[in-house]
């Protein structure tokens, strides 16, 4: 099984079993990033309400990947497209606050996004704005501890052949 998995990088699509979204605790985050003069740059998003930086994440969708679900999440929260790679490169928690005024308690699992096309329309362009950041830059923007430690530690180059 573990050869046959090496071999085949598609994992199962979620199954929700028809449970609510606000009754889930994880969501999944797409790391969006482009290498300008050979430096990995980090594309930050505001929040809706309060307007921190941070990165594009969502809900798991059924009958997709965590990491389908993430990039769907980039293209319509940050308006990108890219290179989506299959694999988590960390997990962080924070605190969502729900419009119904409930603090849910998330993990965030993340996985790496290259960006390769950027629009100018999308479907959160009036609610949110986007940044590219230096690995230092965005790990400082960032309010969760975890996140800064992942972003900091990106290693663009070593996920390339992966």
């Amino acid at each position: 099984m573990k050869e046959q998995r090496a071999k085949d990088h598609s994992f199962a699509p979620i199954d929700m079993m028809g449970a609510k979204k606000t009754g889930l605790r994880t969501q999944f985050a797409a790391l969006c990033y482009r290498l300008r003069k050979g430096k990995p740059e980090i594309l930050l998003i505001t929040s809706r309400r309060k307007k921190r930086w941070i990165i594009p994440k969502g809900w798991p969708q059924d009958g997709m990947r965590p990491a389908q679900s993430a990039a769907i999440e980039a293209h319509e929260e940050a308006g990108v497209e890219g290179k989506l790679h299959d694999f988590s490169i960390g997990i962080y928690s924070y605190t969502k606050n729900h419009v119904s005024g409930r603090a849910l308690p998330c993990v965030g699992i993340v996985y790496p996004l290259k960006v390769k096309k950027i629009h100018d329309r999308y479907r959160e362009v009036s609610q949110r704005k986007r940044k590219w950041f230096s690995l230092a830059q965005a790990a400082h923007k960032v309010s969760e501890p975890e996140l800064a430690h992942i972003i900091r530690n990106f290693e663009p180059n070593k996920i390339q052949n992966a």
